[in-house]
C-alpha cells in the first residue's frame, strides 16, 4: 500500500491552505506532520482522506488516481482529538459498528472486535458503555474502531491532546506497537516535537501550510534543512544570534569566538545565522569551549526537575531549558554559556550550511 500526493494544493477564497505538496507514505510507516497551531495538518490530512478535494494536484492509492474518490470508498480511518464514541452503545458495539456497516457476518466481526479489543486491552470493558470508561480507555475505544475496518491509511489527529500527562505518556508507548501490528500506514498530527521523536518513523515538518523537510524523524531533528524546519522542531523554539565568519574563526555577538573546523572552514567569510536549541543554553561553564554570554533575565518557569529561563540577550529573546530548579531574579543579570558543539550554522535565507557537530557525529 502506498499513499502518493503529487503537487496537492488547497486553496479557500485568497488563501493558501496548502502549498503545493509531494508525499510518499509506504505500507507499514509511522509518518508524523508535526507543525504549530494552523500549520496545515488537518487541511493536509483532510485531503489525503478525501474529506477535502485539492485544488491543484492529485492524489494517488496504489498507483490508482483517488483523487475524486468519495471517503466512504476509500480504505481510510481518521481518529480525533475528541472522543467519538457512540454514547448509548456498548465498547463491543463501538467497535463491531464498522464491520456491520461492510456487512461482514456474526462471528467475523466477533472475531475481529475481540482481536482489536485484546490489542487495546479492551477486553473487560467490552460490556460497558463509553461514559463508563477513563479517558484514555474511551480514547481506546476510538482508535480500535478505527483499526477494526482494517484500513490501510489511519489519520490520527492530535489524538491524545485532550488527555492528562500520564494517559499521552501509555499512549505514546503503545500507539508504536499497535501500529506494528496493524501494517496500515499511520499518520499522526502533533505541535509537540518530543512526541514526534518518541513516535519516530517518519517525520513532515509543516509551517503555514508548507512541508519543509520529509524523512526519517532522528534526521529531520539532527539536520534540519533550514531556519524555519529547525525552529518547528525545537521545543520551546530554536534560539537564534547573528555570526560571522572571518578566516578560520566564526565571531558571535561580544566578542566570542569558536574554531571554523570541519565544513565550516570551507564557508566564505561573511554574515551568517546561528542557531542552538534551548536545552543546550547552561548556567556555568561545563566545557572549557563553552561561550559566555551576557544576558538580562525575564522571566523563569519551574517545572519540578527542570527550569525554563526566558533571556533578552542584545534584543534577541531566547529561552533555555536549564536543569535543575534554579531561584534566580526576573531583571537580573545573567551570564549563560554555549558549547559551540550545538550550534547549527545557516545562510542569510535561512538555509542549513553546516549542522552542529554533535549531530553530524549522531
Amino acid at each position: 500500500m502506498v499513499l502518493e500526493l503529487k503537487s496537492v494544493s488547497k486553496v479557500v477564497g485568497r488563501q493558501t491552505h496548502i502549498h503545493p505538496t509531494d508525499l510518499h507514505l509506504e505500507n507499514g510507516t509511522m509518518n508524523v506532520l508535526l507543525g504549530p497551531t494552523l500549520a496545515g495538518k488537518t487541511s493536509l490530512m483532510r485531503l489525503m482522506a478525501g474529506l477535502d478535494q485539492p485544488t491543484e494536484g492529485r492524489v494517488f492509492w496504489n498507483g490508482e488516481d483517488v483523487t475524486g474518490m468519495r471517503v466512504q470508498d476509500r480504505q481510510v480511518a481518521m481518529v480525533y482529538q475528541q472522543f467519538i464514541n457512540y454514547p448509548t452503545m456498548t465498547v463491543y458495539d463501538n467497535i463491531a459498528s464498522p464491520l456491520r456497516l461492510q456487512g461482514k457476518d456474526k462471528a467475523t466481526i466477533d472475531a475481529a472486535v475481540h482481536k482489536t479489543a485484546e490489542m487495546m486491552k479492551l477486553t473487560p470493558m467490552l460490556d460497558r458503555r463509553p461514559l463508563e470508561l477513563s479517558g484514555g480507555q474511551q480514547q481506546r475505544c476510538a482508535l480500535a474502531r478505527a483499526l477494526v475496518k482494517g484500513a490501510g491509511l489511519v489519520l490520527l489527529d492530535e489524538p491524545l491532546a485532550n488527555l492528562d500527562y500520564k494517559l499521552r505518556e501509555e499512549l505514546r508507548v503503545e500507539i508504536p506497537k499497535i501500529f506494528e501490528e496493524s501494517g496500515a500506514i499511520f499518520v499522526y498530527a502533533t505541535t509537540e516535537p518530543e512526541e514526534a521523536l518518541l513516535l519516530g518513523g517518519n517525520t513532515a515538518t509543516l509551517w503555514e501550510g508548507r512541508v519543509t523537510q520529509f524523512g526519517l524523524t532522528p534526521d529531520v531533528y539532527r539536520r534540519p534543512v533550514d531556519a524555519t524546519t529547525a525552529r518547528v522542531f525545537s521545543d520551546p523554539p530554536m534560539n537564534f544570534l547573528q555570526v560571522s565568519k572571518t578566516g578560520n574563526k566564526l565571531m558571535f555577538g561580544e566578542g566570542q569566538s569558536a574554531p571554523a573546523t570541519g565544513k565550516l572552514a570551507e564557508l566564505p567569510d561573511g554574515r551568517y545565522l546561528a542557531g542552538f536549541r534551548p536545552n543546550h543554553l547552561e548556567i556555568g561553564q561545563h566545557t572549557p569551549s563553552a561561550m559566555k554570554f551576557n544576558t538580562r533575565l525575564s522571566v523563569t518557569e519551574l517545572t519540578g526537575s527542570e527550569t525554563f529561563v526566558h533571556l533578552d540577550h542584545a534584543g534577541e529573546r531566547w529561552v533555555g531549558l536549564i536543569h535543575g530548579v534554579h531561584n534566580l531574579e526576573p531583571g537580573a543579570d545573567l551570564a549563560v554559556w554555549l558549547d559551540p558543539s550545538h550550534v547549527y550554522i545557516f545562510d542569510a535565507e535561512g538555509a542549513l550550511v553546516a549542522p552542529a557537530s554533535y549531530a553530524a557525529a549522531a
